[in-house]
């Protein structure tokens, strides 16, 4: 059975491949700086968001972008507010910490940073002055880490909060494609980018071999980001294979082809595991699909397709997670659905 562990687990798309193959024996200034593809694919994604004037940089990866941006927006005596689960505050080995910065973490439960949660951090972080550290910057993640997606409102609410607070805001867009192409999205690209001050669009987890689009605004990042990228060890001197996949990902709309086709196989997979009796775990209308179930039953999930526990209920049950990708083929989710009809035909 194919993996459903994560939407990174196979190679580059067929189209970004072959771009790659076919630019290979170029030869080209290194470091993103001035090669044609570089240049090429900054341009494009600049029309993508309606932005024609924002720096366009690349980086290796979701952490690196995190990192660097983060550190660029805030001093060192300023926080970063973000939901408990939010990459930074988890999956990153203490990234932000390490460069200095702190985490604020609200108590949003679904993945949506609030502006009540943000307000609530905000009063307790200023209410005794220079002695605590000073919020300045949202993080927020779209599609978020249980697979919700942005509206426009939920989004413009928590840009008006940041701009009444003098806060910066900061989306981290690893699975910004499954999140816009989400069928319930109806935050466009360019809206996005005209109230972030810095957001990522992500290529390692849509159809790329690595890396991640950085597209800022903010000035301070502006002036800093270089140095920065530098400094942390996130400048990679074969740019130019960043520029080529992102210019073959914007180039003809592929990226959003990939975003899509990963988001139907996974809400076929949320249908078909709905019709069999499994208990969703919040409501993802994109790639990543979350249940609640037995630890017997997550136990051969996880045997058969590597799904992953993302959290231990408190009656000892377990959220597990199935994440779909632009490789994974409709005979694959019914392969999956068929395992699941069987664990609950077994009573598993």
């Amino acid at each position: 059975m194919r993996s459903f562990q994560n939407d990174y687990s196979e190679g580059a798309a067929p189209e970004i491949l072959a771009a790659l193959v076919a630019t290979n024996d170029e030869q080209t200034v290194g470091y993103t700086e001035g090669d044609p593809h570089c240049e090429r694919a900054r341009q494009l994604i600049r029309e993508a968001c309606g932005q024609p004037d924002a720096m366009v940089e690349f980086c290796i990866g979701g952490t690196s972008a995190n990192l660097i941006c983060v550190a660029g927006m805030l001093r060192d005596y300023e926080g970063v507010i973000c939901t408990p689960d939010a990459h930074i505050a988890t999956h990153e080995t203490g990234a932000i910490g390490a460069c200095g910065r702190t985490t604020l973490a609200t108590r949003d439960a679904d993945g949506f940073l609030s502006p009540e949660e943000c307000e609530r951090v905000w009063r307790f972080q200023t209410g005794t002055g220079r002695h605590m550290t000073r919020p300045r910057l949202l993080y927020i993640t779209d599609s978020t880490e249980f697979g919700g997606v942005w509206t426009a409102e939920r989004f413009d609410a928590i840009c008006d909060w940041a701009a009444e607070h003098d806060c910066k805001v900061y989306v981290d867009g690893a699975r910004l494609g499954a999140a816009l192409e989400s069928p319930a999205n109806d935050l466009t690209l360019e809206h996005l980018a005209g109230r972030a001050d810095a957001f990522t669009i992500g290529g390692t987890k849509n159809g790329m071999l690595f890396g991640d689009a950085v597209v800022v605004r903010d000035p301070e990042l502006r002036r800093d980001f270089p140095y920065l990228q530098k400094e942390r060890g996130g400048l990679m001197a074969k740019g130019r294979l960043l520029g080529v996949q992102f210019s073959a990902a914007f180039e003809d709309g592929l990226y959003w082809r990939l975003a899509r086709h990963a988001d139907e196989q996974a809400l076929r997979l949320r249908d078909g595991m709905l019709e069999l009796g499994y208990e969703p775990y919040l409501a993802s209308p994109s790639n990543q699909q979350f249940f609640v179930v037995p630890d017997a039953v997550g136990d051969a999930f996880a045997e058969a397709c590597g799904c992953e526990t993302f959290l231990q209920m408190p009656d000892g049950r377990r959220v597990i997670r199935f994440v779909c990708s632009w490789a994974t083929t409709p005979e694959s989710v019914g392969e999956l659905l068929a395992l699941a009809r069987t664990l609950r035909r077994d009573g598993c």
